[in-house]
């Protein structure tokens, strides 16, 4: 059996940046996170171990004055802000600067057209409802933008008013251009003459991987694909590679290869030069992938 690890896979930039920053100023004494630091379970349990405690809304509102607490890549809105500057609360901002930069663009379109009063715009956000990043964004335009995952709820929208459109930075290129068309189409439909302002804003680091992606998913026999539970990002990463391989495997933890010995055992009873790929998400990191390679070279 052949076992290797996708190169391309793992830690995207901004949460690399966001992981380093926790365990440096975990160096400086107790340090919170607001929510989990990545949608890796092994890897939140790795920071909790170092010392890194994650906490949620409610408790940075009982939080004592001069606590330190780190803001996670996804970024955070407004509010989170205004919450810590009044409780006299340290903040170690980590948003990664892909994510900021989306922010500032969203926030600076809802402040040039939030006054219109003829035509008040629309904000779209192509994105999961309910994900940190999201919710960040939406902060930006005192939670008036609207969030659309996918072509289904364009009734949501006004077509006889303007449309601005930004995605989430970890959508599909391939989803956001349908979004874009079906938009244009429904404009038409509606007889309208509304120009539709769109902004694509999906971070290309995560985008190129899908093509990376796919082809290590062709090249081997069995994909294992690491991702954590709550990663949004890992949920279509893991899509992609069904897409070209039917024999991929989703896993969190290197304790689930169980539930898929015998079909590994199978496939390397009537192929005795079995390859076997492990890649992950943007939020999968490298030494869980190689906990993965290990349990498999060392149980063949």
């Amino acid at each position: 059996m052949i076992v290797s690890i996708d190169t391309n896979s793992g830690f995207c930039f901004g949460v690399t940046r966001a992981i380093k920053a926790a365990e440096s100023e975990l160096q400086n004494g107790a340090l919170y996170c607001l929510g989990d630091i990545v949608h890796n379970g092994q890897e939140v349990a790795r920071l909790e171990m170092k010392g890194l405690a994650t906490i949620d809304y409610d408790d940075l509102r009982t939080l004592p004055s001069h606590s330190r607490v780190l803001l996670r890549a996804h970024g955070e809105p407004p509010s989170t802000y205004w919450i810590a500057q009044q409780r006299g609360i340290e903040i170690i901002d980590a948003t990664c600067p892909v994510v900021k930069k989306l922010q500032d663009r969203i926030r600076a379109c809802y402040e040039q057209h939030r006054n219109d009063e003829n035509l008040p715009p629309q904000i779209v956000i192509y994105g999961q409802p309910g994900h940190a990043e999201v919710i960040g964004l939406q902060g930006q335009t005192n939670n008036t933008a609207i969030v659309i995952e996918n072509t289904d709820q364009l009734d949501r929208l006004n077509f006889n008013r303007p449309i601005y459109l930004f995605s989430q930075t970890t959508k599909s290129v391939e989803g956001f251009q349908n979004l874009v068309e079906a938009i244009n189409s429904s404009i038409i439909n509606h007889k309208s003459s509304i120009v539709p302002e769109v902004h694509d804003t999906i971070c290309r680091s995560v985008a190129n991987r899908v093509k990376e992606l796919q082809a290590f998913a062709r090249a081997n026999d069995i994909v294992i694909f690491v991702g954590g539970a709550k990663s949004s990002n890992a949920r279509v990463l893991y899509k992609n590679c069904v897409e070209v391989n039917p024999n991929t495997i989703f896993i969190s933890s290197p304790d689930e290869l169980e539930n898929f010995k015998s079909k590994i055992i199978n496939h390397k009873s009537t192929n005795p030069d079995l390859q076997v790929g492990i890649c992950g998400a943007t939020s999968t990191p490298l030494w869980l992938m190689e906990a993965v390679r290990d349990k498999i070279i060392n149980e063949q």
